[in-house]
């Protein structure tokens, strides 16, 4: 399996603060993944201090 986290950090907040907004990202995303069980498909939206949709996470299958 191969777990993906994508942010687009060139708008927003991230412009702005990118080491403090991406800090929070991780935090709260690095708290939240309890609530998965971290099968492929699993997955999930990603936003910023404003509530601002800036990228996604997922977890795939890692083929061959």
């Amino acid at each position: 399996m191969k777990f993906l986290l994508e942010v687009t950090m060139d708008e927003g907040a991230l412009a702005e603060n990118p080491a403090g907004e991406l800090q929070r990202i991780l935090r709260y995303w690095g708290g939240n993944l309890k609530h998965y069980a971290l099968r492929p498909g699993d997955g999930s939206a990603i936003h910023d201090s404003a509530y601002r949709e800036v990228g996604r996470w997922n977890v795939e299958d890692q083929a061959g």
